[in-house]
């Protein structure tokens, strides 16, 4: 693999792309280090190292830690995919959406157009929710100085932050689509990458720090050993997929024959992604955002500190599972459409060996869809837990490396970075990646 890296870095414009990708994921971290004017920044890195507050985890995780820093790119790539998948939500209801998704590149570009105005407007929203929190102590509960974090509360001063996160958020999404352009991969996906594995080393080391065998190195290594075996757990089920074979029929147009080719629909085992991962995270940070915005102390409100602030608790973690099986389910039916496909096959004389064309060819598709996403669903609730059985096993903070979301991202990311580099160095006569 280093010599087809060696091979792909001769090549002159495949080079100019790596580079360029590269370039712009440094130019993301270091904005990810700049304050937001207005942020009393030794309170803000004093409060860091002493929370154990884990109701913000996955926004921070896609911000690459800026979030709880307070950064000018503190809310990372997270607007534009709740933007993305509203939009796509969206697109199954509204008519009008789903025109524009069938006529191709200009109703792309029209929807792409729709979800950078939604992520600003999104930005905005989550911007002052944010800076509203950590103006009141919120954002740091259980830290000595978490009121000292924004000391001038003024209107100007809140607006202010407000505006540079959002701009923040603005320029992180104009450089995904720089290098979707200009570089390698899809631009969103690096990003989310890069900020991901950003804080790998930080929080293993701060696992070694907290470990209590042999000075936490067993800690340590025990870690990263069930990390590679997550990894290739993950790398094995998302190549995972059913084939479905389909042949199409020959067709005379003149004294020409069209079609008689075999070809087949893959059905991935992970139909759905990463997306049941965070719909469910994002669904369960409500109660305990509801009960810590109102600081209430009722009931319920204790009970929801107690046992959906952190990912350790029996009834956190029965939900999350729950709601990741339900939303796999839920987001499959809403992408694939097996009547749709169905009618496109019966369209253009395409069949499925042994079925009929038509309505018995979307029922037999629902039903494989139906088997492997069952398997696809408990695999994703599975690696999502990993990281809470890891707070319980070794006793240690929030920042558990390896996590479901974490992994899944980057495997993902990883593994179609790599096939279009593959791709390219294929076009120019190169060996490659991948054998």
């Amino acid at each position: 693999m280093l010599s087809a890296f060696a091979r792909a870095f001769k090549t002159p414009d495949l080079r100019k792309k790596l580079l360029f990708t590269l370039g712009i994921m440094v130019l993301f971290r270091l904005g990810a280090h700049v304050p937001v004017p207005g942020v009393n920044f030794k309170a803000v890195h004093t409060c860091v190292n002493e929370s154990k507050n884990g109701l913000f985890g996955l926004v921070n995780l896609f911000s690459g830690g800026a979030l709880l820093q307070l950064t000018i790119f503190a809310l990372g790539i997270m607007p534009y995919i709740t933007a993305s998948i509203i939009l796509q939500l969206l697109t199954v209801v509204i008519p009008r959406l789903e025109a524009l998704k069938k006529e191709g590149q200009a109703g792309t570009t029209k929807i792409t157009q729709y979800t950078r105005y939604l992520t600003i407007a999104l930005a905005i929203l989550q911007g002052t929710g944010i800076v509203a929190t950590a103006s009141n102590g919120a954002l740091f509960s259980t830290c000595p100085v978490g009121n000292q974090v924004v000391p001038d509360t003024s209107v100007f001063r809140i607006a202010t932050m407000v505006i540079c996160m959002t701009a923040g958020t603005t320029v992180i999404m104009w450089l995904g689509e720089l290098i979707t352009d200009r570089g390698i991969g899809n631009g969103m996906s690096i990003l989310i990458f890069t900020s991901i594995a950003a804080g790998f080393p930080g929080n293993l080391w701060t696992i070694k720090k907290l470990g209590k065998i042999a000075g936490g190195w067993f800690d340590f290594f025990a870690v990263i050993a069930v990390g590679i075996v997550v990894v290739v757990l993950v790398i094995f089920v998302e190549q995972a997929q059913r084939r479905i074979p389909v042949q199409y029929a020959k067709r005379m147009i003149g004294r020409r024959a069209f079609g008689g080719t075999s070809t087949y629909i893959p059905l991935k085992v992970n139909q759905a992604g990463v997306i049941p991962v965070i719909f469910a995270s994002s669904l369960l940070y409500i109660p305990a955002l509801v009960a810590q915005l109102t600081n209430s102390k009722a009931g319920w409100a204790v009970w929801i500190q107690n046992n959906f602030t952190k990912g350790d608790h029996p009834a956190y973690m029965i939900s999350y599972f729950v709601l990741i099986v339900f939303f796999a389910f839920f987001y499959v039916a809403i992408s694939f459409n097996p009547e749709e496909v169905a009618d496109n096959m019966k369209k253009y004389g395409g069949f499925i060996p042994g079925i009929r064309a038509g309505r018995p060819t979307a029922e037999y598709l629902n039903y494989v869809l139906t088997r492997i996403t069952w398997p696809g669903s408990l695999y994703l609730g599975l690696i999502a837990l990993i990281p809470m059985i890891g707070l319980v096993a070794l006793n240690a903070s929030t920042t558990i490396p390896f996590g479901g979301t974490s992994i899944l991202i980057i495997v993902g990311v990883g593994l179609e970075t790599v096939k279009q580099i593959e791709s390219q160095l294929q076009q120019r006569n190169y060996e490659g990646f991948l054998r």
